[in-house]
């Protein structure tokens, strides 16, 4: 079992939040809560890391392609293609996107780091995220204009949900030789159980 303390999570910085040069405030933002960044790269990401890390099956294509016509129907819109095709035109979406330019992929460490950097960046859609998260704060876009547009949702980052998945996505960007372990001063002040030696 992994001590709370080296629980890990899995962060991409997209395109847009590249372009638009947020990686200082974005870093920041995660820095101060107290996790520790192990790695971090600036890429440009393959499709084939891509569909890897986006990791959908043919269930999911077929369960969102068929929500998309069902849409399209009522709002008398022509279905053109099988339901699968419109789920794929999802990651296809996803994965123009995040070829399109620069990302940087990293890797936070500490107590509930997966937990905590989900909270930090918000819901998925940044018109509906919460004032105080990275989308809600940085962002304006939503799956309305997105879906006009017939692009994907322009949202600044990826996180993890679960551990698991952190595990998984890791394994796709970083080899092991580009994490590195080391002890941050501050580790100290979070995580000692005892707090000896500060006073003079």
């Amino acid at each position: 079992m992994i001590h709370p303390k080296k629980e890990r999570t899995f962060v991409i910085l997209k395109p847009d939040a590249i372009q638009r040069s947020l990686m200082g405030d974005i870093i920041g933002r995660i820095e101060k809560t107290g996790l520790k960044l192990v790695a971090q790269k600036l890429i440009l990401a393959t499709e084939e890391q891509c569909w890897t890390h986006y990791n959908k099956d043919e269930e999911w294509f077929l369960k969102k392609g068929q929500k998309i016509i069902e849409n399209r129907q009522a709002m008398n819109m022509p279905v053109e293609k099988e339901a699968i095709e419109y789920g794929k035109d999802i990651v296809r979406a996803l994965v123009k996107f995040m070829t399109s330019g620069p990302i940087m992929p990293m890797i936070w460490e500490g107590n509930q780091a997966v937990g905590i950097v989900k909270k930090l960046v918000g819901g998925t859609e940044p018109l509906t995220s919460d004032v105080g998260t990275l989308r809600g704060d940085y962002t304006l876009d939503s799956y309305e204009l997105s879906n006009l547009d017939n692009r994907a949702v322009r949202n600044l980052i990826h996180c993890s949900d679960m551990t698991e998945e952190a595990a998984r996505e890791i394994k796709i960007w970083f080899n092991d030789n580009e994490i590195i372990n080391y002890r941050l001063i501050a580790e100290q002040i979070l995580y000692d159980v005892n707090l000896d030696g500060m006073l003079e």
